[in-house]
């Protein structure tokens, strides 16, 4: 090709790249207008993110995510026992069971409708009235209440979760699906226990990592390995026959880790299995801390528990981690609680996001800590429908303009959008009606967040995903400037 021709080529090619831009930037245009124009329109922002493709979710828990009806039609095809007073519920019973006239096995029942509705609203925030029970009580206890169903039914439920989220142009989703059982005889480690509760105490962290260098070592001989192998292998089971990944949608675990255990040598067992967990598998991408902060355990064992994902960071440094910190408010714990749970997480965990992080304004140097989080790239998962349901704390309240102004990423996320009854959608409305300031391209950037902070090991997998989301961002926005046309 000859000089001339390879200069006209290379002002065609520029000129048609300028003139794609320009016309995205005018679509965009379109799509941010139209969005301001109807911040205060709940209907019309409901039509406008249900079709607007999301990204991801990237705090989700798996059984707080299936919905109340979808567990309740399992127990009644499974005819399981329910006792009608309690709304326990039973897939065995034994004979004083049986001779308890408040326990009915729901075939005997002549009407479904009552008790339907009843367990609904046990196993949801339906139709919840504050006059209940404490909502953060009511939104806990519902996991152990649906706990047989969640387990007994993991196939319906995860694949449930999928359609769902590609019908509301969800295209990711990173759940804590299951946590990891080494089921390991911990006896002849017992001594180890008041050790770590006496280094809890002093705070010395150097004494506590040579107890965890012990322990770990003692934990590989026992076959903890060969234990968490098992787990990962039912959980790429269960990914490989649901063909849970498609064009359209991918879908990861992560481990979760309960952290209202009492010992701390058993926790520390099961944070362990859960890294080694993630670090031998492509579909388990990472780690999250689970249960109520304010559980006095919780409360008790926060240094030491941010002192083991410090460990785990040493042992393990491709594994990363998120983990609920800050989900604390004033009145649910003594103002002194509220001063260091993030910057725990931040500083001494090393945590690569941070779920929810609603004490914010309340942590000490919250200034200094935010700056860090802007410059360590420390995303914050935004869970706004949970956050007022369990802590009351909504439109100005909550810390996401603390965040934004500082620059902190986001990422919006439904955390346990079946007891919540919501859907990722309806998190994108909030956050567009209750913070106009948030522009079009502010929410754009958030969508593409769920992506970039995913925990996705493979870097082609993860610039293929986005670069498909900025497709389909285009072609929403195309489509939308269209309609907008012809109106």
């Amino acid at each position: 090709m000859n000089p001339l021709t390879t200069k006209w080529l290379t002002l065609v090619l520029f000129f048609c790249s300028t003139s794609a831009l320009s016309a995205q930037v005018s679509t965009e245009k379109y799509a941010s207008d139209y969005l301001n124009s109807i911040r205060d329109n709940r209907a019309q922002l409901t039509a406008f993110f249900q079709q607007m493709p999301k990204g991801g979710d990237l705090h989700h828990h798996y059984s707080g995510s299936v919905y109340a009806e979808t567990y309740f039609d399992f127990v009644v095809h499974a005819d399981f026992w329910v006792n009608i007073q309690t709304l326990e519920i039973f897939d065995k019973i034994d004979a004083e069971a049986a001779a308890n006239k408040d326990i009915k096995k729901f075939s005997t029942f002549k009407s479904l409708d009552e008790i339907r509705y009843r367990i609904l609203r046990y196993w949801s925030d339906k139709d919840y009235h504050f006059d209940d029970i404490a909502p953060d009580k009511h939104f806990f206890d519902a996991f152990e209440h649906f706990d047989l169903a969640s387990k007994r039914m993991q196939n319906e439920g995860i694949l449930e979760i999928k359609q769902r989220a590609k019908a509301e142009n969800v295209q990711y989703i990173e759940s804590m699906f299951k946590s990891v059982k080494h089921g390991l005889n911990l006896d002849d480690l017992k001594p180890f226990t008041h050790k770590i509760d006496s280094f809890q105490t002093l705070k010395k962290t150097d004494s506590l990592f040579v107890i965890l260098d012990t322990v770990y070592a003692r934990l590989l001989r026992k076959g903890i390995v060969d234990k968490v192998l098992v787990h990962n292998q039912g959980i790429e089971k269960i990914h490989r026959d649901l063909m849970l990944d498609d064009a359209n949608f991918t879908l990861r675990f992560l481990n979760s880790v309960n952290r209202v255990v009492p010992d701390p040598l058993v926790f520390f067992s099961n944070l362990l299995a859960a890294f080694i967990s993630a670090e031998r598998s492509d579909l388990i991408l990472g780690v999250n801390i689970v249960a109520p902060e304010d559980n006095p355990i919780s409360m008790h064992y926060y240094w030491y528990h941010m002192q083991l994902f410090k460990w785990c960071k040493k042992q393990f440094p491709k594994v990363k981690y998120t983990m609920h910190a800050g989900e604390l408010t004033l009145g649910l714990v003594k103002p002194e609680d509220l001063t260091w749970h993030i910057n725990a997480a931040v500083r001494d965990a090393g945590a690569y996001r941070i779920g929810h992080g609603v004490d914010l304004a309340y942590e000490d140097q919250v200034y200094d800590l935010l700056n860090l989080m802007r410059t360590q790239q420390v995303a914050v998962e935004i869970n706004l429908s949970s956050n007022e349901f369990i802590l009351n704390v909504k439109d100005d309240r909550h810390p996401i303009s603390l965040y934004r102004a500082a620059k902190v990423p986001l990422v919006i996320s439904t955390d346990d959008a079946g007891i919540l009854r919501t859907n990722l959608t309806e998190q994108y409305v909030l956050l567009a009606n209750r913070y106009p300031n948030i522009s079009y391209a502010e929410i754009k950037q958030i969508i593409f967040n769920s992506v970039r902070f995913s925990f996705i090991k493979d870097e082609k997998m993860k610039m293929k995903m986005l670069n498909a989301l900025q497709l389909q961002v285009a072609a929403f926005e195309d489509k939308l400037a269209k309609m907008l046309v012809k109106k």
